[in-house]
């Protein structure tokens, strides 16, 4: 027996905080009877769930690594008509839906699933799932400035929490620079404005890392399911203060 709110989470409804919201609202049932309090525990395989009417179906959970180009929507639709990321990932049956968000300039590892509970708990601020990206930004920040971005600093909205910085590169001609940062908030177009805050606009921006995953072996446009064992790993960071990885060998 399982939480209906979990089980709701897995079959890709929502995430779990907004299972509960239906749930709630008396939108879920089971076995024909209205559930609308919380703690109610089901039989995946022998109960009857339907949401708003409609019967949910226990998919395959499936976890995939995309390394998004650029100029592509992260997400499963467009009203624009745009190129979304879901368009590269053909045989995938399941209805997929991206782990957090990844701009349309950005380009990068991008994560997708359909199990929900597993993308809220990577994606929840509390967690502090490290992300890395490379970052090329016009001219040569000072050391001193990006100590600023290391330490903190003030957006629109509000400070940003600690981030790693670093130089990868810089152009003999000083016109550019390459710098790796890593945060654990995912607030929109954060990099970017981080950059922005100290006169050092972005002019491209990578991600490549989130949590221990790399885009190693992954050409751009193309994907790979995540291992068993990687589900549990970063599962395992999501349940660790501050993101940190639990030793699987013990």
């Amino acid at each position: 027996m399982e939480r209906l709110q979990k089980v709701l989470a897995q079959a890709g409804v929502a995430s779990r905080r907004k299972c509960e919201d239906l749930i709630r609202a008396g939108r879920v049932e089971v076995n024909g009877e209205v559930i609308d309090t919380l703690g109610a525990k089901v039989d995946p395989a022998t109960d009857e769930i339907s949401v708003n009417g409609r019967p949910i179906r226990l998919e395959e959970k499936v976890y995939l690594l995309l390394h998004k180009p650029k100029g592509v929507i992260a997400s499963v639709t467009d009203p624009k008509g745009r190129k979304v990321v879901t368009d590269y990932l053909r045989g995938i049956k399941q209805r997929v839906y991206p782990v957090g968000r990844l701009d349309y300039d950005t380009e990068g590892l991008l994560l997708l699933t359909n199990d929900g509970d597993f993308s809220q708990r990577l994606t929840h601020p509390r967690h502090e799932i490290p992300k890395t990206y490379h970052a090329m930004v016009k001219g040569v920040p000072h050391g001193s400035l990006l100590d600023k971005l290391a330490q903190g600093i003030e957006l629109e909205d509000g400070m940003t929490a600690p981030a790693q910085v670093d130089y990868v590169d810089i152009d003999p001609d000083g016109k550019h620079s390459l710098i790796e940062i890593t945060i654990h908030e995912g607030r929109n177009r954060q990099v970017r404005r981080m950059f922005e805050a100290i006169h050092f606009p972005v002019v491209k921006l990578r991600r490549v890392r989130f949590g221990f995953l790399t885009l190693e072996g992954v050409p751009r446009n193309k994907y790979r399911h995540l291992t068993k064992q990687e589900v549990k790993e970063l599962l395992d960071m999501a349940g660790r203060p501050g993101g940190q990885k639990l030793d699987t060998d013990t």
